[in-house]
């Protein structure tokens, strides 16, 4: 059984059906629904205002939606308010740690607001430490701790209650990317070997590419698509399968039957329009095959999430969702 499938067939960690919330006469969202499996990492993009920290607080219980439904961990977000925040974690924008503590410290007041027995809570607090490689900061002020090392210890503190599903709200916001990459290391990590499930905002793209197991993207409080981020990148024109030959004559043969393809007689390239898929790919070779044309090479390159993004929430964004399955 492939990953993939394990991945599909997991129980839903987060669920939510139609929520909805305005403020005013400001819909900030209107109507999304979500299905997150347990052990996953999921990535909401967006750009500001689309509703992001809006729907991290909902699921977090921070704020009522008006209107939906949802769970987290098996506890409804209406009925069971209490379980929800017994089971998750919340890492928000910018780091709440308290900067006249030390590390030790912030860490020892968390396990006391989550009323761990203080032996366990001491056990939990050097444990953390020593795995965000803390340890020799434990006893400084965080006040005198770099922007990375406070991230860290705010993701360590949303760890003390071993949470089985962590909101991360633009987690590496105002990071350097050697301190970006050192997160994402220890996200990913998280859901290795703890198996908890990630549900991520982040206007870093390469963030969401890099990390998440599923993408989906918010404008204007509604869900416009989501899928891999692999699916996505097919849904945005400009893909191509590129083919390089050894000489201006193969060129010439093999342009003769992809009548959409683009040549380039210097570089003795073809650029064939194409979503990037398995498909197309084998169409591009079963046609050179026929025509008894050898490409030197072959290349697809697909949209970035760049594209993906700038083209889903610019003007003329679809009404509707584009759902790609797995």
């Amino acid at each position: 059984m492939t990953t993939t499938s394990l991945t599909t067939a997991a129980a839903p960690a987060i669920s939510a059906l139609g929520l909805r919330k305005s403020y005013g006469d400001k819909i900030v969202l209107d109507g999304i629904d979500l299905t997150i499996p347990e052990g996953t990492i999921f990535a909401l993009l967006g750009p500001n205002g689309a509703g992001k920290t809006t729907t991290v607080q909902i699921l977090s219980t921070l704020i009522d939606a008006d209107g939906g439904s949802g769970q987290v961990a098996g506890h409804d977000l209406a009925q069971r308010p209490e379980g929800v925040r017994a089971a998750i974690g919340v890492t928000g924008q910018f780091a709440a740690v308290d900067n006249l503590l030390t590390a030790e410290e912030n860490l020892f007041l968390m396990a006391d607001l989550r009323h761990l027995p203080r032996p366990e809570g001491r056990r939990r607090a050097a444990e953390l430490l020593r795995r965000f490689d803390l340890a020799e900061a434990a006893r400084k002020p965080v006040s005198t701790l770099s922007g990375g090392m406070r991230r860290k210890l705010d993701l360590a503190m949303t760890l003390v209650g071993d949470p089985k599903v962590i909101f991360l709200d633009e987690p590496t916001t105002g990071l350097d990317p050697r301190s970006r990459r050192t997160m994402w290391e220890i996200i990913r990590e998280l859901v290795a070997d703890n198996g908890v499930t990630i549900f991520l905002t982040t206007q870093y793209l390469e963030e969401a590419d890099q990390l998440a197991d599923r993408i989906a993207v918010l404008d204007r409080g509604r869900l416009v698509a989501e899928g891999t981020s692999d699916e996505l990148k097919r849904l945005i024109p400009g893909g191509h399968i590129r083919l390089v030959f050894a000489s201006p004559a193969e060129l010439d043969a093999a342009a003769r039957h992809f009548g959409a393809a683009a040549r380039d007689p210097e570089e003795l390239t073809l650029r064939v329009p194409s979503d990037g898929g398995i498909p197309a790919l084998r169409a591009v070779l079963d046609v050179l095959d026929a025509a008894g044309v050898r490409a030197e090479s072959l290349t697809v390159h697909t949209p970035d999430l760049d594209d993906v993004f700038l083209t889903l929430t610019g003007h003329g964004t679809p009404d509707t969702t584009t759902e790609m399955t797995r």
